[in-house]
């Protein structure tokens, strides 16, 4: 039986790292086999365009080459990783995946989403998760929290506030544009709250009896 993709989503600072590994522990506990993954990233070549990707100056790529650059990860990612873990049976957790690209290079970066789509049908075609969850939470609070963790800025965290604002608007609108796949959580909310709404959201639209 084919495995289960959930893809985590939102703008900086968002919470995912926190909610992907309590998810990954729940699912274990109901005997599934779970692989935990992240974009871009996930398998060594991908790894390598990651650190690419998030370091330098914030002009260091125009929003179209970042985007050829996530793809080209991001096949490596589902070729490697993503489809042969599916393949057996496991549930993968990706934080974030395309819809990240459709957000960041497209409605905040300006490449015309037209473009986005058609980047993605070329590189994985039908390809896509059976969830995601998106975690809405306010630009300003979200990056005092990249803040506080007290690591270095990437680039995309970098970015002007305006940035990061139509970034939280192109997340809602994949949420509006996709509801039976896409389900918007407050990520304001404390961490345990935030957790069984995801949980909650995986009962109801995969099925697997979490709580």
């Amino acid at each position: 039986m084919r495995g289960r993709f959930i893809t985590l989503e939102g703008g900086e600072g968002a919470g995912k790292t926190t909610l992907i590994q309590a998810l990954a522990e729940k699912l274990r506990g109901r005997g599934l086999d779970v692989i935990v993954t992240r974009e871009p990233g996930g398998t060594p070549g991908a790894e390598v365009l990651r650190e690419i990707l998030l370091t330098g100056s914030t002009d260091r790529w125009s929003p179209m080459t970042e985007a050829l650059l996530m793809y080209a990860a991001r096949v490596d990612h589902v070729e490697r990783l993503i489809a042969p873990a599916l393949q057996r049976g496991a549930w993968v957790l990706s934080d974030r995946f395309a819809d990240s690209t459709t957000a960041y290079q497209g409605a905040a970066g300006g490449v015309p989403i037209e473009r986005i789509k058609a980047l993605h049908q070329a590189a994985l075609g039908n390809f896509k998760p059976d969830l995601t969850l998106i975690l809405d939470v306010n630009p300003t609070t979200g990056i005092e929290r990249t803040i506080a963790r007290g690591e270095d800025a990437t680039r995309f965290e970098r970015f002007d506030p305006g940035f990061h604002g139509r970034l939280r608007r192109a997340f809602l609108d994949i949420a509006d544009d996709e509801p039976d796949r896409c389900i918007v959580i407050d990520g304001n909310e404390a961490a345990d709250i935030v957790f069984s709404h995801a949980v909650s959201a995986i009962d109801e639209h995969l099925g697997a009896r979490l709580l």
